[in-house]
């Protein structure tokens, strides 16, 4: 019996390891996620789109104010109401919109959308949306580095509209980009959690 119980505890002494880099990984997708980011990822030329700008909170206090400036060549033409947040458009010299700024109250753990529609380029382009996320009382936070920086500023691709790159592309204005996998990471996660619970039960000693 005693050899028994030592071998129980060897294999959950080795099964934990596993298990915790298991849980590391189903976080690591909502972790690495968890930027300011315009969808969709993909448009094309001359069209009309509906963008979404996704806002999370990562920190422990709350986000009062989001700003955004829109990349040259895009016309933006409408703004959707978001409950709790109040809206500013910000233009330049020939009233065109350039910019927007909401402010309202968002949790921590909590993360808010800003939806507007845009007449896209008629060439094809790279747009950058520089964003601007403020924290109560806390430096604000630019999401305008390079991509694979800390804070990368979200880039949409303008393609023409027989681009085959297009294909299997997300419909404009979808949001799935950041949250079609978001049901495999939940899976992952209850998974390693149910196999953590069975490496650390005592085995039932023999009779």
């Amino acid at each position: 019996m005693f050899v028994q119980l030592r071998r129980t505890g060897t294999a959950a002494t080795h099964t934990a390891p596993i298990v915790f880099f298991v849980l590391l990984a189903a976080l690591t997708p909502a972790i690495a996620s968890a930027h300011a980011v315009v969808y969709p990822k993909k448009s094309t030329t001359g069209a009309y789109e509906r963008y979404v700008l996704r806002v999370p909170n990562e920190k422990t206090v709350a986000t009062t104010r989001v700003e955004i400036r829109f990349p040259e060549g895009l016309r933006i033409t409408d703004f959707q109401e978001v409950p709790g947040w109040t809206l500013q458009v910000l233009t330049d010299s020939t009233k065109r919109i350039v910019g927007a700024v909401w402010t309202g109250n968002l949790p921590p753990q909590r993360f808010v959308e800003f939806a507007f529609m845009a007449a896209n380029p008629k060439t094809a382009d790279s747009l950058v949306w520089p964003v601007y996320q403020t924290y109560e009382g806390m430096p604000r936070v630019d999401w305008t580095g390079p991509k694979g920086s800390k804070t990368p500023a979200s880039v949409t691709e303008i393609l023409p509209a027989d681009s085959a790159v297009l294909a299997g592309a997300a419909a404009p204005g979808a949001i799935t980009p950041a949250s079609s996998f978001q049901w495999v990471q939940w899976l992952a996660l209850v998974v390693a959690i149910i196999a953590l619970g069975v490496a650390i039960r005592p085995k039932d000693r023999a009779a």
